[in-house]
Parts: structure tokens; sequence; C-alpha cells
């Protein structure tokens, strides 16, 4: 009895979490070139405690480009998206990747930050043709 006064009248569906637009690869972007701008000034600076703090600070920056591309991989992109853009499951694993602890989280290569860059600026072409479409 209790379980029929409770369950729902009716049901909504949903194709993401938030209301369309609050996706968008530039939050990724930004935390990606942030890690360029630390990787460059870290290259110009020998004081140990600046550098200290920069490594800290491309973690976190690391760590939120991670969080950025999986929100969009996860809760944006839909098996149609992945149908028509069959490269779009590598191309968020090499990104995410290259955020990583084998890319710009453990490196201080301005040359890793660019490959991040460059793949974010693939899943961002990506985006904006579904937004399009």
């Amino acid at each position: 009895m209790l379980t029929r006064l409770f369950a729902p009248k009716s049901v909504a569906h949903a194709h993401c979490d938030l209301p369309c637009g609050v996706y968008d690869p530039a939050q990724a972007r930004i935390e990606a070139e942030s890690l360029k701008a630390i990787d460059e000034k870290y290259a110009q600076n020998s004081d140990p405690e600046f550098r200290t703090r920069c490594l800290i600070i491309k973690e976190q920056r690391s760590e939120l480009v991670k969080h950025h591309l999986w929100v969009l991989w996860t809760d944006y992109f839909k098996p149609p998206h992945f149908e028509k853009y069959p490269q779009l499951h590598q191309l968020f694993n090499e990104a995410t990747k290259l955020a990583g602890a084998a890319g710009t989280k453990g490196s201080t290569n301005v040359a890793t930050a660019d490959e991040l860059l460059a793949k974010i600026e693939e899943i961002s072409k990506i985006f904006w043709e579904t937004k399009q479409a």
C-alpha cells in the first residue's frame, strides 16, 4: 500500500543531467592552457619553492582537465554521437591520459601540454558539430 502511495505518478526522461547548454569543452581547454603557461614559467624560474608550487598547481589543474573531459565523455555525448564519430572514445582516452601522470601531470614539457590542447580542440570541434545538429 505505501509503495503505491509513494510511487511516481509519471516518469520524465532527459538526455543530460542539467538543462542543455551547461556543457562546454572550453572548461577543459582553459585548464589545459594554464598547464602550458605553468610549464613555461617553470622552465624560466630556478627557485625551488616556486617550482614546487608550480608542480602542485599542475597536479590540480591536470585533475580538473580530466574531470571536465570525463563529464563531456560520460554525460554529454550519447550513443548516436559515438556512432557518428567513432574516433570519439579513442580521442577522450588519449586526452585524459595526456592530462594524467604520463602526460601533463607528470611532465613539465610544453610540448605535452600542446598535445593535450590539440586533443581538446578535436573534441571541441566534434562537440560544436553535435550542438549544431
